[in-house]
Protein backbone atom coordinates (compact mmCIF):
# COMPACT_ATOMS: atom_id res chain seq x y z
CA UNK A 1 0.00 0.00 0.00
CA UNK A 2 1.57 3.32 -1.07
CA UNK A 3 2.35 5.94 1.57
CA UNK A 4 -0.38 8.60 1.56
CA UNK A 5 1.17 10.74 4.31
CA UNK A 6 2.44 13.33 1.85
CA UNK A 7 -0.97 13.52 0.16
CA UNK A 8 -2.66 14.02 3.53
CA UNK A 9 -0.19 16.79 4.44
CA UNK A 10 -0.95 18.59 1.19
CA UNK A 11 -4.68 18.30 1.77
CA UNK A 12 -4.42 19.58 5.35
CA UNK A 13 -2.14 22.41 4.21
CA UNK A 14 -4.63 23.56 1.59
CA UNK A 15 -7.49 23.34 4.08
CA UNK A 16 -5.58 25.31 6.71
CA UNK A 17 -4.67 28.04 4.22
CA UNK A 18 -8.28 28.40 3.08
CA UNK A 19 -9.56 28.43 6.66
CA UNK A 20 -7.18 31.24 7.60
CA UNK A 21 -8.38 33.25 4.61
CA UNK A 22 -11.97 32.59 5.64
CA UNK A 23 -11.38 33.68 9.25
CA UNK A 24 -9.73 36.90 8.08
CA UNK A 25 -12.79 37.87 6.07
CA UNK A 26 -12.08 36.07 2.80
CA UNK A 27 -11.15 37.75 -0.42
CA UNK A 28 -14.01 40.26 -0.09
CA UNK A 29 -14.01 42.26 3.15
CA UNK A 30 -17.27 43.86 4.26
CA UNK A 31 -17.53 47.63 4.39
CA UNK A 32 -16.71 49.35 7.68
CA UNK A 33 -19.59 49.28 10.13
CA UNK A 34 -21.07 52.54 11.36
CA UNK A 35 -21.87 51.13 14.79
CA UNK A 36 -21.48 48.24 17.19
CA UNK A 37 -24.92 46.82 16.40
CA UNK A 38 -24.25 46.30 12.70
CA UNK A 39 -20.71 45.12 13.44
CA UNK A 40 -22.06 42.44 15.80
CA UNK A 41 -24.55 41.26 13.15
CA UNK A 42 -21.77 40.99 10.57
CA UNK A 43 -19.49 39.21 13.00
CA UNK A 44 -22.20 36.64 13.73
CA UNK A 45 -22.66 36.11 10.00
CA UNK A 46 -18.92 35.51 9.48
CA UNK A 47 -18.86 33.06 12.38
CA UNK A 48 -21.68 31.10 10.76
CA UNK A 49 -19.80 31.11 7.45
CA UNK A 50 -16.67 29.81 9.15
CA UNK A 51 -18.69 27.00 10.75
CA UNK A 52 -20.18 26.02 7.41
CA UNK A 53 -16.75 26.10 5.78
CA UNK A 54 -15.21 23.99 8.54
CA UNK A 55 -18.02 21.45 8.16
CA UNK A 56 -17.49 21.35 4.39
CA UNK A 57 -13.72 20.83 4.77
CA UNK A 58 -14.29 18.05 7.31
CA UNK A 59 -16.69 16.34 4.92
CA UNK A 60 -14.19 16.63 2.05
CA UNK A 61 -11.34 15.20 4.13
CA UNK A 62 -13.43 12.30 5.44
CA UNK A 63 -14.58 11.51 1.91
CA UNK A 64 -11.00 11.65 0.62
CA UNK A 65 -9.80 9.39 3.44
CA UNK A 66 -12.48 6.80 2.74
CA UNK A 67 -11.70 6.93 -0.96
CA UNK A 68 -7.98 6.48 -0.19
CA UNK A 69 -8.68 3.37 1.88
CA UNK A 70 -11.02 1.87 -0.67
CA UNK A 71 -8.87 2.69 -3.71
CA UNK A 72 -5.54 2.07 -1.99
CA UNK A 73 -4.58 5.79 -2.27
CA UNK A 74 -6.05 8.71 -4.17
CA UNK A 75 -2.90 9.72 -6.02
CA UNK A 76 -2.00 13.12 -7.42
CA UNK A 77 -5.32 13.51 -9.23
CA UNK A 78 -7.22 12.85 -6.02
CA UNK A 79 -5.12 15.39 -4.12
CA UNK A 80 -5.83 18.02 -6.77
CA UNK A 81 -9.55 17.27 -6.65
CA UNK A 82 -9.56 17.61 -2.87
CA UNK A 83 -7.66 20.90 -3.07
CA UNK A 84 -10.10 22.23 -5.68
CA UNK A 85 -13.04 21.14 -3.52
CA UNK A 86 -11.60 22.98 -0.50
CA UNK A 87 -11.04 26.13 -2.57
CA UNK A 88 -14.57 25.90 -3.96
CA UNK A 89 -15.94 25.62 -0.43
CA UNK A 90 -13.87 28.63 0.63
CA UNK A 91 -15.23 30.68 -2.28
CA UNK A 92 -18.84 29.72 -1.58
CA UNK A 93 -18.78 30.37 2.15
CA UNK A 94 -16.78 33.58 1.74
CA UNK A 95 -19.70 35.04 -0.16
CA UNK A 96 -22.69 33.18 1.26
CA UNK A 97 -24.89 33.42 3.20
CA UNK A 98 -25.12 37.18 2.88
CA UNK A 99 -26.60 39.56 5.41
CA UNK A 100 -29.98 40.72 4.21
CA UNK A 101 -30.65 44.45 4.32
CA UNK A 102 -33.57 44.95 6.74
CA UNK A 103 -36.81 46.29 5.33
CA UNK A 104 -37.81 49.76 6.39
CA UNK A 105 -41.01 48.46 8.01
CA UNK A 106 -38.91 46.24 10.31
CA UNK A 107 -36.59 48.96 11.61
CA UNK A 108 -38.72 49.91 14.59
CA UNK A 109 -39.56 46.35 15.62
CA UNK A 110 -37.94 44.17 18.28
CA UNK A 111 -36.00 45.07 21.40
CA UNK A 112 -33.64 48.09 21.48
CA UNK A 113 -30.60 46.00 20.52
CA UNK A 114 -32.36 44.53 17.48
CA UNK A 115 -33.79 47.91 16.48
CA UNK A 116 -30.38 49.57 16.60
CA UNK A 117 -28.68 46.75 14.66
CA UNK A 118 -31.35 46.76 11.93
CA UNK A 119 -31.23 50.54 11.56
CA UNK A 120 -27.44 50.59 11.32
CA UNK A 121 -27.46 47.85 8.67
CA UNK A 122 -30.12 49.73 6.72
CA UNK A 123 -28.18 53.00 6.92
CA UNK A 124 -25.00 51.26 5.74
CA UNK A 125 -26.87 50.03 2.66
CA UNK A 126 -27.93 53.62 1.89
CA UNK A 127 -24.51 55.19 2.49
CA UNK A 128 -23.05 54.57 -1.04
CA UNK A 129 -26.01 56.44 -2.57
CA UNK A 130 -25.62 59.60 -0.48
CA UNK A 131 -23.35 62.65 -0.92
CA UNK A 132 -20.14 62.69 1.12
CA UNK A 133 -21.34 65.17 3.81
CA UNK A 134 -24.48 63.10 4.43
CA UNK A 135 -22.51 59.85 4.51
CA UNK A 136 -20.24 61.35 7.19
CA UNK A 137 -23.32 62.13 9.30
CA UNK A 138 -24.43 58.50 9.01
CA UNK A 139 -21.10 57.44 10.53
CA UNK A 140 -21.82 59.77 13.46
CA UNK A 141 -25.38 58.47 13.71
CA UNK A 142 -24.05 54.93 14.11
CA UNK A 143 -22.15 55.89 17.27
CA UNK A 144 -25.15 57.82 18.58
CA UNK A 145 -27.50 54.90 17.96
CA UNK A 146 -25.18 52.64 19.95
CA UNK A 147 -25.37 55.02 22.92
CA UNK A 148 -29.14 55.39 22.52
CA UNK A 149 -29.62 51.63 22.41
CA UNK A 150 -27.63 51.22 25.62
CA UNK A 151 -29.88 53.75 27.37
CA UNK A 152 -33.07 52.11 26.08
CA UNK A 153 -32.04 48.81 27.67
CA UNK A 154 -32.24 50.45 31.09
CA UNK A 155 -35.86 51.64 30.79
CA UNK A 156 -39.20 49.84 30.69
CA UNK A 157 -40.53 48.75 27.29
CA UNK A 158 -43.72 50.78 27.96
CA UNK A 159 -41.81 53.98 28.74
CA UNK A 160 -43.07 57.00 26.81
CA UNK A 161 -39.61 57.60 25.38
CA UNK A 162 -39.62 54.20 23.69
CA UNK A 163 -42.38 55.15 21.23
CA UNK A 164 -40.64 58.46 20.55
CA UNK A 165 -37.39 56.67 19.74
CA UNK A 166 -39.12 54.12 17.49
CA UNK A 167 -40.73 56.97 15.56
CA UNK A 168 -37.46 58.87 15.28
CA UNK A 169 -35.30 55.90 14.33
CA UNK A 170 -37.83 53.83 12.40
CA UNK A 171 -39.66 56.56 10.52
CA UNK A 172 -38.10 60.01 10.35
CA UNK A 173 -34.52 58.98 9.55
CA UNK A 174 -35.34 56.40 6.84
CA UNK A 175 -38.12 58.56 5.39
CA UNK A 176 -35.72 61.48 4.94
CA UNK A 177 -33.22 59.29 3.07
CA UNK A 178 -35.87 57.60 0.93
CA UNK A 179 -37.35 60.96 -0.11
CA UNK A 180 -33.86 62.03 -1.22
CA UNK A 181 -33.25 58.85 -3.20
CA UNK A 182 -36.52 59.33 -5.12
CA UNK A 183 -34.99 62.42 -6.75
CA UNK A 184 -33.12 61.69 -10.01
CA UNK A 185 -29.35 61.96 -9.57
CA UNK A 186 -28.91 64.76 -12.13
CA UNK A 187 -31.40 66.94 -10.22
CA UNK A 188 -29.97 66.50 -6.73
CA UNK A 189 -27.34 69.20 -7.14
CA UNK A 190 -29.64 71.75 -8.83
CA UNK A 191 -31.02 74.73 -6.95
CA UNK A 192 -34.69 74.46 -6.07
CA UNK A 193 -36.62 76.70 -3.69
CA UNK A 194 -33.47 78.13 -2.18
CA UNK A 195 -31.30 75.04 -1.91
CA UNK A 196 -30.23 71.76 -3.47
CA UNK A 197 -31.44 68.30 -2.52
CA UNK A 198 -27.92 67.42 -1.34
CA UNK A 199 -27.86 70.41 1.00
CA UNK A 200 -31.34 69.73 2.35
CA UNK A 201 -30.50 66.09 3.03
CA UNK A 202 -27.36 67.06 4.95
CA UNK A 203 -29.25 69.68 6.96
CA UNK A 204 -32.08 67.28 7.80
CA UNK A 205 -29.72 64.49 8.88
CA UNK A 206 -27.80 66.97 11.04
CA UNK A 207 -31.03 67.90 12.83
CA UNK A 208 -31.99 64.26 13.28
CA UNK A 209 -28.53 63.50 14.65
CA UNK A 210 -28.97 66.30 17.17
CA UNK A 211 -32.36 64.92 18.17
CA UNK A 212 -30.91 61.44 18.76
CA UNK A 213 -28.25 63.00 20.98
CA UNK A 214 -30.89 65.02 22.87
CA UNK A 215 -33.01 61.95 23.58
CA UNK A 216 -29.95 60.01 24.76
CA UNK A 217 -28.95 62.80 27.14
CA UNK A 218 -32.48 63.05 28.50
CA UNK A 219 -32.59 59.32 29.21
CA UNK A 220 -29.19 59.53 30.90
CA UNK A 221 -30.20 62.39 33.23
CA UNK A 222 -31.59 60.00 35.82
CA UNK A 223 -28.34 58.03 36.00
CA UNK A 224 -26.32 61.26 36.18
CA UNK A 225 -28.49 62.56 39.02
CA UNK A 226 -28.21 59.27 40.91
CA UNK A 227 -24.42 59.36 40.60
CA UNK A 228 -24.28 62.97 41.85
CA UNK A 229 -26.47 62.15 44.86
CA UNK A 230 -24.41 59.07 45.66
CA UNK A 231 -21.20 61.08 45.43
CA UNK A 232 -22.51 63.72 47.85
CA UNK A 233 -23.65 61.01 50.27
CA UNK A 234 -20.21 59.38 50.22
CA UNK A 235 -18.57 62.74 50.90
CA UNK A 236 -20.88 63.21 53.86
CA UNK A 237 -20.59 59.62 55.11
CA UNK A 238 -16.87 59.08 54.75
CA UNK A 239 -15.57 62.62 54.53
CA UNK A 240 -14.10 64.64 51.74
CA UNK A 241 -10.58 65.88 51.22
CA UNK A 242 -10.95 68.78 53.69
CA UNK A 243 -12.19 66.49 56.46
CA UNK A 244 -9.36 64.03 55.89
CA UNK A 245 -6.86 66.89 56.02
CA UNK A 246 -8.30 67.99 59.36
CA UNK A 247 -8.03 64.49 60.80
CA UNK A 248 -4.42 63.97 59.70
CA UNK A 249 -3.08 67.51 60.04
CA UNK A 250 -1.28 69.44 62.86
CA UNK A 251 -3.50 70.13 65.89
CA UNK A 252 -2.18 73.69 65.82
CA UNK A 253 -3.97 74.13 62.51
CA UNK A 254 -7.39 73.34 63.97
CA UNK A 255 -7.93 76.97 64.98
CA UNK A 256 -8.11 76.24 68.78
CA UNK A 257 -5.28 78.02 70.72
CA UNK A 258 -3.51 75.87 73.30
CA UNK A 259 -2.27 77.37 76.59
CA UNK A 260 1.50 77.71 77.18
CA UNK A 261 2.24 75.38 80.10
CA UNK A 262 6.02 75.60 79.92
CA UNK A 263 6.21 78.37 82.51
CA UNK A 264 4.02 76.51 84.99
CA UNK A 265 6.03 73.32 84.67
CA UNK A 266 9.43 75.07 85.09
CA UNK A 267 10.80 74.43 88.69
CA UNK A 268 11.21 77.48 90.87
CA UNK A 269 14.70 78.46 92.17
CA UNK A 270 15.22 78.15 95.98
CA UNK A 271 16.57 81.34 97.69
CA UNK A 272 20.01 81.05 99.28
Amino acid sequence: MPDSTRDSDQILGAAKSSLITQQQGGTHRPADSIGKGSAAAKRKNWINRAKYFAGAVLTILVTASIAGIVLNGIGFTGVMMVALAVMAAAFVFTNFPKIKTPKRADLKLGNPQQMVARTELWLEAQRPHLPAPAAAILDKLGTQLDALGAQLQTIDANHSAMSEVRELVGEYIPETIENYRKIPEHLRSEQHAGGTADERLTTSLTKLSGEVDRVTRRLAEGALDDLAVKSRYLDYRYGGDELLADLTGDPADTGVPLPDLSAALKPEKQPR
